[in-house]
Order: C-alpha cells, then sequence, then structure tokens
C-alpha cells in the first residue's frame, strides 16, 4: 500500500461532506487518465459523478463542478460586472461614432471653406498670377464670329473708353486685354473718330488693327453741289446715307425748329451744300441740322447780321444759280441789288424755273415768262422773290454780303463752255452781248 493509500484510508475513516467527495472523485479519474497516457485532461470535459447513495441524481447533477466559462456565465456578481462593462461599451461606441461624426462634418465644412477661400482667391488674383508667366485668359482668339458690329470712335476717347464699349458691344472678351494691347505698341496707337466694322469676339489684337486703321472707317458720305435744290438734297441722302426722301421730308416740315427766319416755309436755302460723313445710326433731324448749322456758319464768317439772314440767303440763292466764275458771283450780286434799287424786275430764268417746279434747265419760253401765277416769275413781278431757289455756298453768301461795286443792270454768259460773261449798264450794250451768245451758241448747237 503506497503513502497515498495510507492517507486515502485515513481519509475514508474521516466523515467527508458531498463536496468533498466530488472533489475526490474527479482526482480519481484525473489519476486513472493519467496512468492511461490519454494525455492533458481537461476538468470541463470530466463527466459528472453519479450521484452518492442516496442523494438525488438532479442534486448529483446540480453539484457538478462546472468549467471556469460556466462559472464566470453564471456568477452574478461577474454578470453584473459584465453587463456593467458591456453598457460602458456600448455607451463609449455610441459617443465614439457620434465623435467621429462631427469629425467628418467638421473636416467637410473646413474643406468646402479652403475650398471656397481658394475660388475667390483666384477670383481676385489669379489672373495676376497667370499674367506674370504671361498667360491671360480675358481674351478671344481670332477676327470674330462672323456676327457684325458697328462700332464708333467719339472725339475725345481713350484706349480705356474705347475698350470698355467695346467689351459692352461683345467684341472683345475684356477690357483689360485690350489696354494690356495699346500698352504694349512700340507707339502709341492713333485713334480716328468714325464708325467702324467690327465683329462680336475678336480678339484684342485685330479690333486694335482695324480701329487704328483710318481707311477702315464706315463712310455714309453724300455730297450737296452748290446750287442744289432742297428736293435733290434729299434724293442724295436718300441715295448715300440711306434715309428716305419721306423721312427727311417729314423732319423738315417744320423748318422754325431748325432754326430757321419766321418766313422760312421750307428748308430751302439752309441746307448747306458740302460733303458729308454721318455715322450709320444718323437720323433725318440730325442730318437736317448738321447742313443748317453748316449754312449759319457761313452766314456769320461773311459777316450778317441776324436781322438780314433772310434777305442774304434769298440773294444768295439767287447768285449761285446765275453765276458761273468766283469774281462773278460778287458782280451778279450788284447787278441784282441795283435792279432792286430802281424797283426793275430782275428778269431771272432761274427763278422762273424754280417756280414751275423744273430745277434741272436754266431756258424758259414766252408762255413761262409771261404767267403771273407764278411767284417766282420774275419776269412779271418786281422786288426780291419770296424765297430762296437754291441752297448757297460760301462765295455766293459772301457775295450776296459784300457785292462789287458797279453800274451795272445787264449780264449775260456768252460762252458756256468757259463760263465768260458780259456785265452792261445800258440796254444796247446787253443786246450786244446777247448777240454774241446767240453766235456761240449756233456754234455749239450741242448746247441748245
Amino acid at each position: 500500500m503506497t503513502n497515498e493509500d495510507h492517507q486515502q484510508s485515513a481519509d475514508d475513516q474521516q466523515p467527508i461532506t458531498r463536496r468533498e467527495a466530488r472533489e475526490r472523485e474527479r482526482e480519481r479519474l484525473a489519476r486513472e487518465l493519467k496512468a492511461q497516457n490519454t494525455g492533458p485532461l481537461d476538468v470541463s470535459e470530466v463527466a459528472a459523478p453519479a450521484a452518492a447513495p442516496g442523494e438525488p441524481a438532479g442534486e448529483a447533477a446540480a453539484a457538478a463542478p462546472r468549467t471556469r466559462s460556466e462559472e464566470a456565465d453564471h456568477d452574478p456578481v461577474a454578470e453584473i460586472f459584465s453587463a456593467t462593462i458591456d453598457e460602458s461599451s456600448s455607451k463609449r461606441r455610441g459617443r465614439g461614432r457620434r465623435r467621429r461624426g462631427r469629425g467628418w462634418i467638421a473636416m467637410l465644412v473646413a474643406l468646402l471653406v479652403l475650398v471656397g477661400g481658394a475660388f475667390w482667391g483666384w477670383q481676385l488674383v489669379g489672373d495676376r498670377i497667370l499674367g506674370m508667366f504671361g498667360i491671360y485668359n480675358d481674351d478671344f482668339e481670332g477676327t470674330g464670329n462672323g456676327t457684325e458690329v458697328d462700332f464708333s470712335i467719339l472725339e475725345g476717347d481713350t484706349g480705356t473708353t474705347i475698350a470698355t464699349r467695346l467689351e459692352e458691344q461683345g467684341v472683345i472678351k475684356e477690357p483689360s486685354a485690350f489696354i494690356r494691347e495699346v500698352t504694349s505698341q512700340a507707339e502709341e496707337p492713333q485713334f480716328y473718330p468714325g464708325t467702324y466694322a467690327l465683329e462680336e469676339e475678336m480678339s484684342a489684337a485685330s479690333a486694335l488693327e482695324v480701329l487704328t486703321d483710318d481707311t477702315a472707317r464706315i463712310e455714309n458720305t453724300v455730297t450737296i453741289p452748290e446750287g442744289t435744290v432742297a428736293s435733290d438734297v434729299y434724293t442724295l441722302v436718300e441715295s448715300n446715307v440711306g434715309i428716305s426722301v419721306d423721312d427727311l421730308q417729314a423732319a423738315a416740315a417744320d423748318p422754325q425748329s431748325f432754326g430757321l427766319p419766321d418766313e422760312a416755309e421750307s428748308m430751302e436755302g439752309f441746307l448747306f451744300p458740302a460733303t458729308y460723313t454721318f455715322e450709320p445710326s444718323v437720323d433725318a433731324t440730325t442730318v437736317l441740322q448738321t447742313m443748317v448749322d453748316r449754312t449759319y456758319q457761313s452766314l456769320d464768317a461773311a459777316g450778317v447780321p441776324d436781322d438780314q439772314v433772310w434777305d442774304i440767303i434769298r440773294m444768295a440763292s439767287l447768285v449761285e444759280k446765275e453765276a458761273r466764275i468766283t469774281e462773278d458771283f460778287y458782280k451778279v450780286a450788284r447787278v441784282f441789288y441795283n435792279r432792286l434799287d430802281i424797283d426793275m424786275p430782275l428778269q431771272s430764268d432761274a427763278t422762273v424755273t424754280y417756280g414751275t417746279g423744273e430745277y434741272d434747265r436754266a431756258a424758259t419760253t414766252d408762255d413761262e415768262r409771261n404767267d403771273e401765277d407764278n411767284p417766282y416769275n420774275t419776269y412779271v413781278h418786281t422786288g426780291m422773290i419770296p424765297g430762296p431757289i437754291s441752297n448757297p455756298g460760301d462765295t455766293a453768301i459772301d457775295a450776296a454780303m459784300n457785292p462789287a461795286d458797279g453800274p451795272w443792270l445787264y449780264f449775260v454768259t456768252v460762252n458756256l463752255e468757259t463760263g465768260e460773261t458780259v456785265f452792261s449798264e445800258t440796254y444796247e450794250e446787253h443786246q450786244q452781248a446777247v448777240d454774241q451768245w446767240l453766235a456761240w451758241m449756233e456754234e455749239h448747237p450741242d448746247y441748245g
């Protein structure tokens, strides 16, 4: 018998509790399994001992030892502690999720602020930064998109004012591009007032090239010859400027609105003969006022007082139709003044034809010269004509204001090619000059 057996025998003689009995049984089974070399024993795999004699099977099973995990699972303190830990962990996870959510939101807001700030910052200084490297985003490319734009340069315009209006009319992308182009030129560009044909979406360089070319201006130019009557002036304006005769006549219906004398019933006499260049958008009133202003400029230059404007314009219009050579304008004016002084009929064919409405001829018939119903018939009516019969130029106005000195009462052009005119004091001298004219006409039948 081993010492263990002796110890076992001695122990067997002592009263034991059921718990001690179970522990001993577990130890015995462990020794047996070890003796059989079954390897390490997991006490969790040892079967519960059979019920002790007199012990109900249920109690034996209930009293069977439990594994650590089972004991932990059923330990009230452990369960409470575990529940507390689980609840705490859950709260920490919730707070963690909330903290992570708030963190993402903060990061997103910061990113948006950063992007927004970068965007606005680039808007403010981006072009400057690119400009430092010669890169610009304020200009179009090419010579335009085909949509025409009539652009006007005004008196006193600078590169800056031109650039602003170019951008407003869609010609260039931004004024800065045009100003940069202007300042980059070796010589300061010269801008000429007028209207130029441009296109939308032009590069600043191509727009500047057109605007500095004086020959590229759009010109609505009309030339009014000296002695042209008002109706023909309207036709010339319509053909060259594009304003209809009807519009011009409608605008001319109130002569006094243009500053004409109270006696004026039409614009006749005040549409100064000259060459005019108008903007494409010009209207009828502007055209007429421009011509009237030019007439008054000539009247002022000749020293015509305001109270003599009507008389001088009428005389000048008559002289313009009758004189050919500059020096003769002053003599013709003197002839008509001399006749008025003695109440002698002016006897001008030009006035008669004006009264008939046929302005393109100089000769008149006997019937026309005897027609008393024609207020412009200066063969039957003495005194000054009731109104101007043409639009006189500078020389005629000056001659009417400053006629030559002389006794002449008659004149006749004896050579229609050269304009040679003979002035006479008596009727007999005048008849000799008329015979000279008739002889020339026979030699030149094409003038008949």
